[in-house]
């Protein structure tokens, strides 16, 4: 399952992120968006999602959130 396609409000542990670009995979990791890492989908809107990881929150876009495997 992915990222995209999860409950609102569950928390999941991240699997794996599936991108072939080094400079998002290192962005995502600033982030603290790495595997094993608890992330929560707080809310979705038309073409992204808000996640929460550790004590942020972030808004990515479906593409991105397809891209996490949780």
């Amino acid at each position: 399952m992915t990222l995209a396609e999860a409950q609102v409000g569950k928390e999941y542990r991240i699997k794996e992120i599936a991108t072939d670009d080094e400079e998002l995979d290192a962005f995502l990791f600033t982030l603290g968006c790495y595997s094993g890492e608890p992330v929560t989908v707080i809310s979705r809107l038309k073409r992204s999602c808000v996640i929460s990881i550790k004590d942020g929150r972030y808004s990515i876009d479906r593409e991105l959130a397809s891209a996490i495997t949780i």
